[in-house]
């Protein structure tokens, strides 16, 4: 089935994993949970010793225990879920990894953006059929959220602070009266929360100032702040486990090599001391230099090596992609490339000397940036 899919939802692509939990879990479920609290978090971060389990249970998030613990806990209660924090934290991926954990669906989702209007939220009608046969519940056209409050499930909304305040207002009173009335009926025109029903939110910590969340509706959530993955090991794991998605997905054979992993977070590194050292906006990359955008140049340059090269992952190929990538303004990001590659790549190619992937890397990288300017 996951081969008719681009991207399978998490609990299609879990699937197998996700009923041998449900089959050996005899934990407390709240509500009409699939899995107990410690089989989510041992979904989520894979399986300890101390989870008593027969079979090891992968990690797909990479974070702190303590942030997961507290997002399921807040499910269990009535209050809503935001989680916030930069671009490329793995906001939306806990979120999807929680949702399918806990009701078996992670696809109820509405994506906030300045276009989501209340009926995202709430319902529309179908047109046809209210000219035909008048408004019914029939006609009605439920939201993701709509539905989630009907099945008890999981709702989730994607960058909350995206969309209007008219828009956030609306849920207040599904957070907090958990049902929605629908004035145009009659009869039957009230939709009550089922027992299970929960709102994950995100919101990016960079929107700031765009669509400030109101007083009324950052009190019906717990807020979970995700930082920017710091520990160079967590991240090498978390670039791998996508890449090796990606490779799965386009059924490439490749191994990245060690060496080339450790000159991408080297650089990322690198800038993200220079961005922080930065004393304007000026001469700061415009790129967050997230973990996702890692991921991103790897997963350019693998395909790029695969399609137009020799099948193997090359630095030349990978500077690149990251060159490619992080260029986003001319020539302001342009210029800031150009400084780190002669004051920071440079350096390390000639204390590696001939033959090493940071040499490759150096003329990749010099080749990218004066094919942009």
């Amino acid at each position: 089935m996951t081969d008719q899919m681009l991207r399978a939802p998490a609990e299609v692509q879990y699937a197998e994993e996700l009923a041998w939990l449900e089959s050996v879990d005899d934990g407390p479920k709240p509500f009409t949970w699939r899995l107990s609290p410690k089989m989510v978090r041992a979904f989520v971060l894979g399986s300890e010793p101390g989870d008593g389990l027969d079979r090891e249970i992968s990690q797909k998030w990479f974070g702190d225990r303590t942030f997961v613990e507290r997002a399921v806990v807040t499910l269990a209660s009535d209050r809503g879920l935001l989680l916030i924090g930069d671009p490329g934290t793995g906001k939306s991926w806990l979120a999807e990894l929680l949702s399918a954990a806990i009701c078996g669906d992670s696809t109820l989702v509405v994506q906030g953006t300045a276009g989501t209007t209340e009926d995202h939220i709430k319902y529309s009608w179908n047109v046809s059929m209210v000219i035909a046969k008048g408004q019914s519940r029939e006609a009605l056209i439920p939201s993701p959220i709509m539905t989630a409050m009907e099945r008890g499930a999981v709702g989730r909304f994607e960058e909350l602070t995206r969309s209007t305040s008219d828009v956030q207002d609306a849920l207040i009173s599904i957070l907090s009266e958990k049902y929605v009335s629908i004035p145009e009926l009659n009869e039957d025109n009230t939709v009550f929360a089922k027992p299970g029903f929960a709102v994950i939110a995100t919101a990016n910590s960079r929107d700031k100032g765009v669509n400030d969340l109101s007083s009324a509706l950052k009190r019906r959530f717990n807020f979970v702040k995700i930082p920017v993955v710091s520990n160079r090991r967590s991240e090498a794991e978390i670039v791998r486990f996508r890449t090796t998605e990606l490779l799965r997905r386009h059924d490439i054979a490749l191994e990245v090599p060690p060496s080339l992993l450790d000159v991408l977070l080297q650089s990322f590194t690198d800038l993200r001391a220079a961005s922080a050292a930065a004393s304007s906006d000026d001469e700061r990359l415009e790129s967050a230099l997230s973990t996702a955008e890692q991921i991103g140049v790897l997963e350019d340059a693998i395909l790029h090596g695969h399609f137009f090269g020799d099948s193997t992952l090359r630095a030349g190929t990978l500077a690149g992609s990251l060159v490619g990538s992080l260029a986003r303004r001319t020539p302001e990001d342009l210029a800031i490339l150009n400084k780190f590659w002669h004051g920071v790549v440079e350096p390390r190619g000639a204390d590696e000397g001939e033959g090493g992937p940071w040499q490759e890397f150096l003329e990749g990288g010099k080749q990218a940036i004066e094919a942009l300017s």
